[in-house]
């Protein structure tokens, strides 16, 4: 893909919108269990975030009812944290809460993560990178790079002997936690491949055969990603509850000029104000792609 059609290298992902049939519990638990707190309250959406900057924005949906497993729309949220010692806070705080329920955890090589969902199911990451200067990338001789990237054990109990200290506990909400990338259930991978690579202009880094595909802007293991093990051969979403809006920071409105002629090309439709632009992906899921000066809404 030529530069000029690529995200630009700053691209960083934003607050995720999840849909959510209980707002005051899903804005409880996400302030306890993750120790989040409230940015903007309002009667009908919470954003939660820390130190002033937006993770996430729920939006009450009570009328909805919750996806069945083999529908398309989210997969994971990630929290990508600055530390082992933050990330290991974040952990012991989700595990503790009553309603958190643990999925696992992994060795990824590029990162180290631990898997939870929320009371309504919706899957969330907890993650800390690994140095990049210790990913290992292998190429295929026309230009296409891949990083090198597993599922290896992560035992949680060992991982807080060894990272888990006082002062990170004590100063949880004060600590720096963002999106660090958002993962997606869909129908199929080359599908997601056109879209996300061809039209929107992330780079594809990883892939497992047909049932997963990893991309990102700047050298970055992975901003999105999309699998079909839960969801082979999935259709366009139904109205329900679960993934609202996946948020995509560029770093200009020029950037976002560009995307929305890209869209235009391929037949995709959207809506460009100037500052932001509001699309869909070929199942549904909405997104947005907004100017880093620009709030929208959220910080």
């Amino acid at each position: 893909m030529p530069a000029q059609d690529l995200l630009p290298t700053d691209t960083a992902m934003g607050a995720l919108t999840l849909r959510v049939g209980d707002l005051s519990g899903l804005t409880r638990y996400y302030a306890a269990a993750l120790r989040l707190e409230v940015i903007e309250d309002g009667a009908d959406a919470v954003v939660l975030g820390r130190r002033g900057s937006a993770v996430l924005r729920l939006e009450s949906a009570r009328h909805l009812h919750l996806p069945q497993r083999g529908e398309a729309g989210l997969f994971h949220t990630a929290l990508l944290f600055a530390d082992r010692a933050d990330l290991a806070a974040a952990v012991a705080s989700a595990a503790h809460h009553p309603l958190s329920t643990y999925v696992g955890s992994a060795d990824h090589l590029v990162s180290e993560a631990f898997y939870f969902t929320d009371p309504e199911g919706n899957g969330i990451e907890l993650y800390v990178d690994r140095p990049r200067d210790s990913w290992t990338w292998t190429g295929d001789g026309r230009g296409t790079r891949s990083v090198v990237m597993d599922s290896l054990p992560l035992p949680p109990q060992d991982y807080l002997e060894r990272h888990l200290t006082e002062d990170a506990v004590s100063s949880a909400e004060s600590r720096a936690a963002t999106v660090g990338h958002v993962h997606l259930q869909v129908g199929d991978v080359g599908t997601a491949h056109s879209f996300y690579v061809d039209v929107l202009g992330f780079e594809r880094t990883a892939g497992w055969h047909d049932r997963a595909l990893f991309v990102s802007a700047g050298g970055y293991h992975h901003h999105m990603a999309m699998n079909v093990w839960n969801s082979r051969g999935a259709g366009p979403r139904k109205d329900t509850l679960g993934l609202g809006e996946v948020l995509i920071r560029v770093s200009s409105a020029d950037e976002i000029g560009a995307l929305a002629d890209r869209l235009a090309h391929a037949g995709v439709a959207s809506h460009h104000t100037g500052a932001e632009l509001r699309f869909e992906d070929p199942w549904r899921n909405r997104l947005r792609v907004a100017a880093a000066h620009a709030s929208g809404g959220i910080a």
